[in-house]
Order: C-alpha cells, then structure tokens, then sequence
C-alpha cells in the first residue's frame, strides 16, 4: 500500500484486518496484461479435461456461457439453476443492449475509449486490470454473438446498428430492440443445450444451492435442494463456479426478478469468501413508479429510451396539470439544463439523484409526485411514429400494458428504482474468490464497474467473464493442483450436509405470527429509507439497529407452513430473507464506514456546493473486502465483520471530480 492513502482505521461495527491485494494482474502495460496472463497460465490436455468436474451455478448469461464454453474445451460441467428452465435467468429481462468498442459510427471509439469510460463512469473505484480486459474482450463478444445469430438490429445497409447509452458521448451500444438480454441469453442456451444433448452438462434446474463444501481449504463441491422434492443432494467436483447474479432483492421493490437472491454467494461469504464493496448499489432512473403498496416488484424501462425521450417536470412546485396543458416555456429538461454536454444520456448515479431532487423539491409528477416524465413528442415529430416504435415498440407496448396509458399520446412517467448491484463477492485478476477453487462470475462478483455501472456493460461484463475469462483461468487452476477423489462420507461433506438440515429444521419448526414477506417487505423499507439514494450517518445507525432487532424477530416469529420434503416456497424465500437480513446489515456497515460520495453511493455529508457526490480519494480510495465475523447459528453472528482493503492505482485513468456537464 502507498504511505498516500490514509485508509480507514477500525469502526464500531467492524475490525480491521490485513490488506488484500490482486497478485494474478501482471505488471506492465495495460494493453497486454490480459494476453500475457493467458501465456503464462497452464494448460491441461484435452484427453485430461474430460477426468475433471467442474460445478458451475447460474445459467444467465455469465454461467450459460461459462458452462457452454467449459463442455465445449472438454470438462464435464455439473450446472444449476432455481429455474425450471436455463434460459429463464434474469439476463433475459435486460432491455437496451450491450457495448463493444467496435467504431462501426467512426465517432472516435475504441478499446482505450470504452476503458476510461468505464473507469470514470464507476467514478474512480474500479481495477483498471479488469476494466481494460472487458473492454478488450468487448469486440469478440459481438462477434461471438452474430455467429451464434443473435439478431443484433442492422441499418438498411445490413451493418449493425448501434445507439447510445449514459455517461458516453460515442454510439457503442448493439442492440436487439428492446430485449437484448433475452436474444443475448438464447444464444449461449443454445450452446449450452448442445453440451447438454452430448452429455458434456449434466444440467440440474429446479435445484438451489444452499451451501458450499470446502475441502482442505479449496471449494470442492455443494449442498442443493430439489425445489420440487425437497430432497437435499451432495454434488462434488474439482473447482466451483458463482454465477448466480446481484442482489437487489435486499431492498424487497427492485426490478430483479422475484427468484433473484444473494443464498449462494452468501452462503460462500459465510464459508470465507470475502465480500467487496457491498454498498455499491444502482438505483436506475428508468423505471416505472409504485403505484401502492401491493406490489412485489418494479419494471425497468430501458435507458436506451433515454437516446430519444426527453425528461422534464413543471417548473413551478405543485403544478399539477396534465402534460399537454403544461407550455414549452413552464417545462423545465432538467438533465439537459444542468448537464448540457450529456443532455439526458448521463450515467444512471445521476440521473437518479436530479430525478430525487426535483420530487423532493416538490416538482415530481403523478400519484404521490414520485415521478418525472419522459416525453417522446419531439422524437416523434422529428422521426415519425412508425420510426419509434420499430426502435422502441415493445417497451411503449409493456408501458402501456402496466399503465393503462398510451406512450406514443402522452409522455411515460419513470422514477429510479433499485437495479443493479456492483459489489459481490471480492475476486482476483483470474475471477478467483478468496477461497481457491471457488469462482464468481458477472454480477455475482464486484470486479468491473467500480461504484457505479455504466448502462449496456452488465450484458458485456456477464459473456466476458464466460465466453472468454473463465476458459482461461479455469484451465489454470485445474492445472496447477492435483485433485484426490473426495468421498461422499468425508467429515468436511456431511458436517455441511448437516448444518444444512438443521437450518431447514430450524425454519420449519419456529412457527411463529409472521409471514417471510412481511420481514421482507420489512427490510426493504429500511434499507430504501437509511441504505438507499441518499444515505447518512444518523440514518445507517438507526438502520444496523433497527435490522438486528428484525433479525432477532425473524427467528423467533417467522411461519413457514408445509414441509420440506415437498416444493415449498416459503421455505425458499424464508431461506433467502434470512440471507438478505444479515447481507443488509453488512451492507449499512459498509455504507457507514465509507465516509464519502461516490456512484452509486451518495453520502449527504460528502456533497459538492452544487450537491454532486464528492470523493475523498485521500482516505477511500480502495475495495472494501469484508471477512466474515464468525460462524453463528439461526441469526446469531459471534463478532464483527473484518475489513481488509485493497488499494486502487490508477496508471492511465487518473482519479478527476466527475464532470458531464
């Protein structure tokens, strides 16, 4: 660590432990640290892939593809899913693209265009290794994804098209209408089922992974339950994948799928694998608003409607008039006022908080003034009806459905709504956790994206690490250690088999007065209030307590009806909240110690005269990656969580006050 950087001492909450750092990045150049990391890492024969098992958890699109990509090098790969189907992974909702520093519009793109974007986008605190590396492998994964024939939108040329996405000034986004992810996530299930159907995967759906066997200090295998039976099964093998996405859901109102949970990663955590930066959360300013307090989840509306949608509210306080009665004059483009450079495409951190701050200034429009519009009236007089909606017509046809209210009439009303997460579990250079042999991949890991993600790159991050990292690094591990066979009956195996049980048990047998989406629903409340857009000091205290006492409350009134020998989904989801109770602790505590603004993660203390996130690069720049305090039982933890820091150099991108105006 650099004598500069005054890192944080130890806090209320939490010890301080040693430094961490990646030591799989080579040094040298940016530009080709990946391609001599690849050199240097072993290979394993093609006749010997076939003797190793590796177990990979997740088919969205970073396990879909690190699944496909394992069978296809030779590997015989052990996947999961809670889906009763791969290719109803939550990549299926992503909407508006993926980017690629292709140049196709001649604008000025490239490779190093597209890394300074993302390292300044997630406002200084990402690896500029890992950033480079996704920006690199950005232009084969196109390619990848047209010869799979994922239908990318073209021009009347027939060469791809692409649009623009926040915080870039270039057209880098390839797109698919408005449902990328789900054309994106067809391609890699479609190589995935062709190593299914040549036995290469044995694909388990329908089956959750609910704890992680480690084996003389290396991940060997996992504990999973058969959502349907209830039956409880051991699978074992040489390394472990985590490809099981974000974790949103803490919040209870996201616009994750409601399957969408932190078990396995937490579950990990638990086991040793340190957990980075878990405040770093993204509310997306896109989304259509609650409409009550019936709902169990929100709808994203997809950034790229930002391309050609404009924002505005009234500018007088109150104004409630419907938007066609509201003059040109009394509307206030709030984005393109404050931010004339970037107009209504700045980056999603932002975006957000103008959107806060004019409803809480008493501007916002709609049930509540939780809202702002988003118009198209311009793009249509400028474009026609018939251009827009073959641009944008599924996601005005979903607004429409939701809402009872025509787009192409009246503008959209959108409010930010949580995301996206960009902590996960702490990962080196090769996608490795802290515990060897266990790798996370996609959201379920922090490594890319700093404290805030730039639109189109979750897409991007998830079929990098897949296609094109995993293969590698995986090859490395495998070759680099011997694996003795593990019986089914090793002390290590069953003590887990155990423990997984008796917290099955434990669940069932407390019947209490309360419902799991009552303690939920519960949470999500307080983590939105205290850990959401805005936070600070008074406020993460009083939320740290107030989630003890809910976690304490959670074990002893909590009512799972039915068994677990049958399928059972209040056992599922009471499973996952009590996840979600000790995730949400530590993710106030991670939110308290950072004493500063950044992305995603606005402290009201640490604010700009004209109330933009304001860095303290002297003391924060680095990852928090939190130990686990001690093993508890049933909602017991037996200490603090342990903060180990690894420090950020920046050699090409340099730490700078973020401007978009």
């Amino acid at each position: 660590m650099s004598e500069q950087t005054k890192f944080v001492g130890e806090g209320e909450f939490y010890r301080l432990g040693e430094a961490i750092a990646d030591d799989k990045a080579p040094d040298g150049d940016v530009e080709t640290r990946w391609e001599r990391r690849k050199f240097a890492s072993k290979l394993v024969n093609p006749s010997n892939r076939r003797k190793h098992k590796v177990i990979v958890v997740g088919t969205g699109l970073a396990g879909g593809a690190a699944g496909a990509s394992l069978a296809e090098q030779g590997y015989h790969v052990v996947q999961f899913c809670f889906q009763d189907s791969p290719r109803r992974a939550h990549s299926i909702a992503a909407q508006g693209g993926i980017n690629a520093a292709k140049n196709y519009r001649n604008d000025g793109d490239s490779i190093y265009r597209l890394f300074y974007d993302t390292v300044k986008g997630g406002d200084f605190r990402g690896r500029e290794s890992n950033i480079y590396r996704l920006a690199e492998n950005s232009v084969k994964i196109i390619d990848q994804c047209v010869a799979q024939g994922v239908p990318f939108a073209r021009e009347y040329s027939g060469l791809l098209d692409t649009r623009s996405f926040g915080g870039v000034q270039v057209q880098r986004t390839f797109y698919a209408r408005g449902q990328t992810g789900q054309q994106l996530l067809i391609g890699a299930y479609q190589a995935l089922s062709k190593q299914i159907d040549a036995g290469n995967v044995e694909m388990h759906a329908r089956h959750e992974m609910l704890d992680l066997i480690i084996i003389d200090g290396r991940a060997r295998g996992i504990v999973a339950r058969n959502l349907v039976t209830g039956e409880l099964s051991t699978h074992l093998g040489d390394a472990v994948v985590l490809a099981t996405g974000g974790y949103g859901n803490v919040f209870f109102l996201s616009t994750n799928a409601k399957g969408s949970n932190t078990s396995a990663i937490w579950r990990a955590h638990r086991r040793g694998a340190y957990f980075g930066n878990p405040c770093y959360t993204q509310i997306h300013p896109t989304c259509i608003p609650r409409s009550g307090d019936h709902q169990s989840k929100l709808t994203l509306m997809s950034e790229s409607l930002r391309n050609d949608g404009r924002i505005w509210v009234p500018k007088e306080m109150g104004d409630t008039r419907s938007p066609d009665q509201i003059p040109e004059d009394e509307r206030d483009y709030y984005l393109e006022r404050i931010y004339p450079a970037f107009g209504n495409l700045v980056p999603r951190d932002i975006a957000s908080r103008a959107a806060k701050n004019v409803c809480d200034e008493g501007r916002g429009v709609g049930p509540g003034g939780q809202g702002v519009y988003l118009d198209f009236a311009d793009a249509i007089a400028r474009m026609g009806e018939a251009t827009v909606r073959e641009k944008y017509g599924n996601l005005f046809d979903m607004y429409a459905r939701i809402t009872s209210e025509n787009p192409y009439k009246q503008p959209m009303r959108i409010y930010p709504a949580v995301h996206y997460t960009m902590g996960g579990l702490w990962v080196d250079y090769d996608l490795q956790t802290t515990i060897p042999g266990l790798f996370a991949a996609g959201e379920a890991n922090f490594s890319d994206h700093g404290a805030n993600r730039l639109g189109a790159s979750a897409l991007m991050q998830g079929l990098s690490d897949g296609y094109f990292v995993l293969p590698t690094v995986l090859n490395n591990y495998i070759g680099s250690n011997k694996f003795a066979p593990v019986p089914t009956d090793a002390p290590e195996v069953t003590e887990v088999e155990t423990l997984v049980k008796d917290r099955i048990e434990k669940l069932l047998s407390i019947q209490g007065d309360r419902t799991v989406d009552s303690f939920h629903r519960e949470l999500g409340q307080i983590m939105w209030d205290y850990c959401g857009m805005a936070r600070n000091d008074a406020g993460l205290r009083k939320a740290i307590s107030e989630i003890r006492h809910l976690r304490d409350e959670f074990w002893k009134r909590v009512k799972v009806p039915g068994t677990g020998a049958e399928l059972n989904q209040s056992l599922e989801k009471a499973n996952r909240v009590a996840d979600f109770i000790e995730l949400g602790e530590l993710m106030c505590i991670d939110a308290l110690m950072r004493e500063e603004s950044c992305g995603g993660h606005f402290r009201e203390e640490s604010q700009t005269a004209e109330g933009e996130a304001e860095r303290q690069d002297d003391k924060f720049s680095f990852v928090a990656a939190w130990e686990y305090g001690g093993e508890g039982r049933f909602g017991t933890v037996s200490g603090d969580p342990v903060l180990h820091q690894e420090e950020l150099i920046f050699d090409y991108v340099h730490p700078a006050q973020r401007s978009y105006a």
